[in-house]
C-alpha cells in the first residue's frame, strides 16, 4: 500500500476516472471499480452493494460468488453490510464472524474470509450503498486504506446516480408525505411563541463532480473560498447588533477561531490531494465530522463539532457558487426557519424583523447558537426528528417552545386556540411586569426573598426585568463551556466585574466551577477515561480540589473582581465537610497573597455550600459553624435521593417533587440550619414552580433562586398566600402523607385562593 491515504486515494481514482468517463454500461462501470480498488488494495473481495426498495442488493463483486450478484439481499440493520447503511459508520473487523451482526449469506461463497472493512456510500446525508473489502487473514485494516475506502466510495455516489441507480423510493423519504396538519415535539431552547411560513434555511448542495482534474487548480479554489469565507465572518462579528454585550460576543470569537482553524484548512487539502475536487474534498472532511458527531457523547464537544458542520457549509456554498441561502434570499413575509443545526453566524444573517423562529432537527442548550438566539430573542425549538422530511416549504407553522411544540399545516381551530394562548401570554406577562416594583409579601406579611438564577453577563439584565432581589446563583462554569479554550484569569475577572456592577447593591452568589460529569470540557479531560456514570463522578468540587491551578486562577479572579465590595462564593457538590474546608482555605490563601501585593481586597467573603449530595445532611454539624449560607440544589438532590438519573426520559417524571421523601429531608435539613443561624435557600428549579414553591415556603424557606422567567408568577403566588396556613398544611401532610401529595397540595390552594396560574 502507498504511505499516506491520499495517495492510496489518488492511486485508484485516477483509474476510476477513466472508468467513469468511458461509455459502458453501469454494470460494466461497477464490474470495473471493483477489480480496481480490489487489486490497488491487495484485497481478495471487493463488493458494492446498493439500496434498491429499502433493500441492499449485491450489486458487484470481485471474489464471491459471482451468482450471488443481484441474488444476495440485506435488510438495512442485516448483518454487517445492513448495520453499516443503517447506522452510516464504518466497520473494520479482523474477524468478522465474531461480530454479533455477522450473517452468513451461504450463495456468496464468504466462509473463507475473515477480516473486512466497509464503508457507507453517501448521497446527501443518507446511505445509498456500501463498499467493503474483505481478506482470508485476520488483519484490522490501516487507517490509511478506511480513508482510500471512504473517499472512493464518495466517488462511487456520483457514479450511481449519474448511472440512475440511486433508489427512488428512498429518495422519496425526503418529501413530505402529507398535507394534514401535524404536531411536532421538541427540546425547548430558547423560550417563546411566534407564527410565520416555513423557509429552509439552505438547499442542499449536492457535489455533482468528484474526481479533480487539475489538482492545483481545485487547491487555488479553496483558498480562495477560504479568504472569502473568513471576510465574511469578520464582517458578521463586527456587525452584529444585540442590546447589551454579553456572552455571545466571546461565542462569536470562539467561531472565528474555527474559521482560522489551520488543521481543517489542511484535511480538505488532503483531500483534494487524493484526487478530489474542491467540492467534493469540502464534503469529505464534512463526512468524517458528522461521523464524529454520532460517536461524541459528550454534547458540548457535539456543539463544538456543530460549529465546523456550519463552517463547511458556508464554504461548500462559496466553492461552489451556491450562495443562496434564504438568508442572502431575504424573508419576504414572517418567517419560522427550519434547518438541520445552524451556526451563530448563520443565525445573525437573518432579518429580525421578519425571523419569528427557529425549528431545528438537532440543537442543544449549550450549543453557539442557542445562546446568539437567546440574546436575539429569537424563540428556538430543537431535538425535533425528522422536521425537514415532514414539513414543506412555506408551510404555515405555530411554534411554541414554551410548551415544546410546533404545529404545520394547522387548521383553523388551531391558528385561534393558538392565537388565544399568544395573547393571554401576553396578558400574563403583562401583569407580572407590573409586579416588577412589588416585594414578594405573604398575604400575613411574611417576606420571601426571590432571587434569580444567571450564567451569562446578558441574564444580570433580568434584575431590573423581574425586580428580584438579586443573583442567587451564578453558574461560573458557562464561561467555560462556550469557550474552545480555557479562559484565562482576567477573562474571568472582566465576567465577574461586570455581573457585579450589573447587579449593583443587590448581592451575587458566584458558585465555582462545576465542570466533568455530564459537563465536560474537551480542553479538560480526565485522564483516568470515560466515566460509567459521570454524574456520580470526577465533576464539580472533586475536580477543582484536584486540578488545584484551575481553583487558584478562579479564587483569584473572584476576589479581584469584588474589590471593594462583598464576594458571596459558593461550592457545588460538596459530600463530605472536610471537602468545604479545603475550598475555603484554597480562596482565603488567594486572599491573603493578593493583599500582600497590595490589591484592593473584598469588604467581606460569605463562604456556601451547595447541599446536592445526600450524605452532606448528615455532616451538618461539622459543616454549619464554618459557613454563611447553604443552598439546596433539588435538580441533583433529587436524582440522587431516588437513584434515578434526572437525564433519563423514562425517568424524568417519575419522582415527583412533591414526594413526601423530598419534603420530610429538606424539613429535616432545616430545623439544624436554621437553629445554627445559616442562611438556607433552594436554587434549583423546584423553587421555580408556583405549586413546589408554595409547599417550600410551607415549609419555613423563604429564599428562592429561580430562572428569570419565573419571578413573575412566584410573586403573584407569594402575594396571594397565608404563610402560616399553608406550614399547618404542610405540617399535617407530612405527618400523615397522603398517597397523592401534589394532589392535596393543589386543591388545598384551589380552595384558599392561590395563584397558580
Amino acid at each position: 500500500m502507498p504511505s499516506s491515504a491520499a495517495a492510496s486515494a489518488r492511486e485508484i481514482l485516477t483509474r476510476l476516472h477513466d472508468v467513469m468517463a468511458g461509455r459502458n454500461p453501469a454494470q460494466a462501470k461497477l464490474d470495473a471499480v471493483v477489480a480496481i480498488i480490489a487489486e490497488a488494495m491487495d484485497s481478495e473481495v471487493c463488493s458494492i452493494y446498493l439500496l434498491r426498495e429499502g433493500v441492499l442488493e449485491l450489486f458487484a463483486t470481485r471474489g464471491l460468488a459471482t451468482e450471488a450478484v443481484h441474488v444476495t439481499k440485506l435488510a438495512l440493520g442485516e448483518g454487517l453490510v445492513g448495520t453499516i447503511a443503517e447506522d452510516v459508520e464504518v466497520l473494520n473487523l479482523d474477524e468478522a464472524a465474531s461480530h454479533p451482526d455477522f450473517a452468513y449469506k451461504p450463495e456468496t461463497g464468504e466462509e473463507r474470509y475473515h477480516s473486512f472493512a466497509g464503508v457507507p456510500i453517501i448521497r446527501r446525508e443518507r446511505a445509498v450503498g456500501v463498499l467493503a473489502v474483505q481478506h482470508s487473514e485476520q488483519r484490522k485494516y490501516q487507517d490509511v486504506e478506511i480513508e482510500a475506502l471512504q473517499t472512493v466510495a464518495m466517488v462511487l455516489s456520483e457514479l450511481i446516480a449519474n448511472a440512475g441507480l440511486i433508489d427512488p423510493a428512498g429518495a422519496a423519504k425526503d418529501r413530505p408525505q402529507s398535507t394534514a396538519a401535524v404536531r411536532l415535539m421538541g427540546l425547548k431552547l430558547v423560550e417563546g411563541m411566534g407564527s410565520g411560513f416555513a423557509v429552509f434555511h439552505q438547499p442542499r448542495v449536492v457535489v455533482e463532480h468528484t474526481v479533480a482534474e487539475d489538482i492545483n487548480a481545485e487547491r487555488h479554489r479553496v483558498y480562495a473560498a477560504f479568504d472569502k469565507m473568513r471576510e465574511q465572518i469578520d464582517r458578521m462579528t463586527r456587525e452584529a447588533e444585540f442590546g447589551v454585550d454579553g456572552e455571545h460576543k466571546e461565542v462569536l470569537e470562539t467561531y472565528k477561531m474555527f474559521a482560522y482553524d489551520e488543521g481543517w484548512a489542511r484535511r480538505i487539502n488532503e483531500a483534494i490531494d487524493s484526487g478530489l475536487t474542491a467540492e467534493a474534498a469540502i464534503e469529505r472532511v464534512q463526512q468524517r465530522t458528522r461521523q464524529r458527531m454520532r460517536q461524541i457523547d459528550d454534547p458540548l464537544l457535539a456543539d463544538r463539532m456543530h460549529d465546523l458542520e456550519d463552517l463547511s457549509n458556508r464554504l461548500l456554498r462559496i466553492v461552489s457558487g451556491q450562495m443562496g441561502t434564504a438568508a442572502q434570499l431575504g424573508l419576504r413575509q414572517d418567517a419560522i426557519l427550519i434547518a438541520r443545526n445552524l451556526g451563530p453566524a448563520e443565525l445573525l444573517e437573518y432579518d429580525k424583523r421578519r425571523l419569528k423562529g427557529v425549528v431545528l432537527e438537532e440543537g442543544s442548550l449549550t450549543a453557539h447558537v442557542t445562546i446568539v438566539a437567546r440574546a436575539m430573542g429569537v424563540p428556538v425549538l430543537g431535538r425535533v426528528r425528522d422536521v425537514r422530511r415532514l414539513i414543506a416549504e412555506g408551510d404555515l407553522l405555530l411554534l411554541d417552545s414554551v410548551a415544546g411544540n410546533v404545529f404545520a399545516r394547522p387548521s383553523a381551530a388551531m391558528e385561534e386556540a393558538f392565537e388565544a394562548k399568544l395573547t393571554l401570554r401576553q396578558k400574563r406577562r403583562a401583569a407580572f411586569a407590573a409586579l416588577r416594583d412589588v416585594p414578594p409579601t405573604t398575604r400575613d406579611g411574611h417576606r420571601i426573598t426571590v432571587m434569580v438564577n444567571a450564567g451569562l453577563r446578558d441574564d444580570a439584565a433580568a434584575l431590573d426585568v423581574t425586580g428580584a432581589d438579586g443573583i442567587g446563583l451564578f453558574r461560573t462554569e458557562f464561561q467555560f463551556l462556550v469557550s474552545a479554550t480555557l479562559p484565562q484569569r482576567e477573562r474571568q475577572q472582566r465576567l465577574y466585574r461586570e455581573v457585579l456592577d450589573a447587579a449593583g447593591d443587590r448581592p451575587v452568589v458566584f458558585r465555582t466551577v462545576d465542570i466533568g460529569g455530564d459537563k465536560a470540557l474537551p480542553y479538560l479531560q480526565h485522564a483516568d477515561g470515560d466515566e460509567e456514570n459521570p454524574a456520580m463522578g470526577w465533576r464539580a468540587l472533586r475536580l477543582a480540589l484536584e486540578r488545584e491551578g484551575l481553583m487558584k486562577a478562579q479564587a483569584r479572579a473572584l476576589i479581584e473582581a469584588a474589590a471593594g465590595r462583598t464576594l458571596n462564593v459558593m461550592f457545588p457538590m460538596v459530600s463530605e465537610a472536610w471537602e468545604f474546608g479545603e475550598a475555603k482555605a484554597l480562596f482565603e490563601a488567594q486572599r491573603a497573597w493578593l493583599a500582600g501585593r497590595g490589591r484592593r481586597p473584598p469588604v467581606e467573603i460569605r463562604y456556601g455550600a451547595m447541599l446536592e449530595v445526600p450524605a452532606l445532611a448528615e455532616q451538618l454539624d461539622l459543616l454549619l459553624p464554618d459557613i454563611d449560607f447553604l443552598s439546596v440544589g433539588t435538580n441533583d438532590l433529587t436524582q440522587f435521593l431516588f437513584a434515578a438519573d434526572r437525564a433519563n426520559p423514562k425517568l424524568a417524571e417519575r419522582y415527583d417533587w412533591l414526594s413526601p421523601s423530598i419534603l420530610r429531608f429538606l424539613k429535616r435539613v432545616l430545623v439544624p440550619v436554621r437553629e445554627a443561624g445559616v442562611t438556607l435557600a433552594v436554587c434549583g428549579e423546584m423553587g421555580g414552580r408556583p405549586l413546589e414553591a408554595m409547599a417550600l415556603i410551607g415549609l419555613g424557606i423563604d429564599r428562592l433562586s429561580i430562572t428569570p422567567a419565573a419571578v413573575g408568577p412566584i410573586k403573584a403566588m407569594v402575594r396571594s398566600l397565608d404563610r402560616a396556613a399553608i406550614a399547618g398544611f404542610v405540617d399535617e401532610l407530612l405527618a400523615r402523607p397522603p398517597r397523592d401529595m401534589r394532589g392535596a397540595l393543589a386543591g388545598w390552594a384551589s380552595a384558599n385562593g392561590v395563584d397558580l396560574a
